[in-house]
């Protein structure tokens, strides 16, 4: 398994145990967390405070978008930018 396979695979199990969903199965990597209702701004933080803890991540202002964070692979992808070198 690729470390991008096992950053969704984190990223996957921490939004399906921290936030409700109806259907596990039924959520996608690719889907929007916010568009189904998963994550809200106030999950956002959640998902923020996981980072820092987690991946010793601070996530900057200018970083807090959709193109991060609206989906698994998204913020899984964010992850892998901000822990490669350079």
């Amino acid at each position: 398994m690729s470390s991008s396979d096992e950053l969704i695979t984190k990223v996957r199990a921490y939004v399906l145990s921290n936030f409700p969903v109806a259907d596990p199965g039924a959520v996608t990597n690719s889907a929007s967390l916010m568009d189904l209702g998963i994550v809200d701004s106030t999950g956002l933080l959640e998902v923020f405070e996981w980072l820092r803890d987690e991946f010793s991540i601070e996530v900057a202002d200018a970083e807090m978008v959709p193109d991060n964070f609206d989906s698994i692979t998204n913020i899984s992808a964010y992850i892998g930018r901000k822990m490669s070198p350079g």
